[in-house]
């Protein structure tokens, strides 16, 4: 048997210490957010992507009376990317809170797919938490082992 410690690097800052572009990707989100469909739940989330020819796209939850036909913010976003843009990668994400578990292993396998680490940028109120990798987030995803 070996034990071993898991260790997870992230940043923890607030939104007037971050770049423009991130703050651009995150008022993007916010923005998202506002037009989400959550009758049921209230609990509006946005996601904005930056792709590596500098275009941010933006999706947000979207629910469904009959569960879970609905979709999440992250994967609407994700899912829009990689249909209409496939030869672009993800470089950043921008959510408005924290990603479910599927969503976490939809945001790893467009890592893998597109080859780089996808920066994340998870923002409540004021304060923002920035992960390197969509690994840090899911570091025991189903591509791990």
């Amino acid at each position: 048997m070996n034990r071993s410690t898991l260790t997870i690097d992230y940043t923890e800052t607030s939104k007037n210490n971050l770049g423009p572009e991130d703050i651009e990707l995150l008022e993007q989100a916010v923005k998202a957010a506002e037009s989400a469909y959550a009758p049921y739940s209230q609990f509006r989330v946005g996601a904005a992507v930056r792709l590596d020819n500098g275009q941010v796209l933006c999706g947000n939850n979207q629910e469904n009376a009959s569960f879970p036909a609905g979709i999440c913010a992250e994967r609407s976003v994700v899912f829009y990317a990689h249909a209409n843009f496939p030869a672009n990668r993800i470089l950043t994400i921008a959510i408005t809170a924290s990603p479910c578990g599927v969503c976490r292993q939809v945001l790893l396998e467009s890592e893998k797919r597109g080859g780089v680490p996808i920066r994340v940028l998870l923002a409540a109120g004021e304060q923002v938490l920035i992960f390197k990798s969509v690994k840090d987030l899911l570091p025991f995803g189903f591509d791990s082992f």
